[in-house]
């Protein structure tokens, strides 16, 4: 009997493979960018309600004194593993619709324009240059995850919401609110939409492939080196 030879995983085909997948994903990552930004200027611009303030100032205290007696390799771990965890729950969460990345977005968007506002109070604006290399790498990193993560759940309605405004543009109204209920009714009713759904699992099921080696291959390594440098400057900063 032959040996079967191991098949080797291609790293240029599949970097390739994933630049291609990103580029389809454009618009999505555009929208988590414009979501982002909103609530970063918002965040910058408009003070919280003073419950809420409270709770953002108690947290960031927290966070420093957390991290305040961190060696620099236990630092880095720490800061690494926090932004992993949250670009993969970005990412996963997705699959409800992509609801959880929207609000991901806009509560970071809103939490850095927030921290701005309070750095720029209290020591000038040239310390927001201080904040610019923290998201070189991290901000790239954060809405690859979050575009990917909305781009997953939406394709599980993409095709029925076609489906439906091509039949009925009045259904299409109730079937966005009532998702669910219309979805399980239609199933045992309609064949033609038991195709299109068929279609759009296997696009979120394409999606989810790809999404996961882009955060093995891309992200990860984004997030690794977003690690390195913002220890770098808390390091020279204290």
């Amino acid at each position: 009997m032959k040996r079967e030879k191991n098949k080797k995983i291609n790293l240029k085909k599949e970097y390739s493979q994933c630049w291609q997948f990103i580029k389809e994903s454009k618009k999505f990552i555009f929208w988590i960018i414009g979501i982002f930004l909103i609530f970063s200027i918002m965040g910058y611009f408009i003070s919280p309600p003073e419950i809420i303030n409270n709770q953002i100032m108690n947290f960031l205290e927290n966070l420093i004194e957390k991290t305040s007696n961190m060696s620099y390799l236990e630092l880095n771990v720490f800061i690494f593993w926090n932004n992993l965890r949250a670009s993969f729950f970005g990412l996963i969460s997705g699959i409800f619709l992509g609801i959880y990345p929207i609000i991901m977005g806009i509560t970071n968007g809103y939490l850095l324009g927030f921290v701005s506002s309070i750095s720029v109070q209290s020591s000038g604006l040239a310390t927001l240059l201080d904040i610019i290399p923290h998201g070189i790498f991290e901000l790239p990193a954060l809405f690859l995850s979050l575009s990917l993560g909305v781009k997953l759940g939406l394709w599980l309605i993409i095709e029925p919401i076609k489906f439906y405004w091509k039949k009925q543009k009045i259904i299409s109204l109730l079937f966005i609110l009532f998702y669910l209920p219309t979805l399980l009714i239609t199933l045992m009713t309609n064949k033609e939409f038991e195709k299109k759904m068929t279609i759009s699992l296997n696009n979120c099921r394409r999606n989810s492939k790809k999404s996961l080696v882009i955060f093995l291959l891309i992200i990860i390594p984004l997030l690794l080196i977003a690690s390195i440098i913002e220890t770098l400057l808390i390091s020279l900063i204290s």
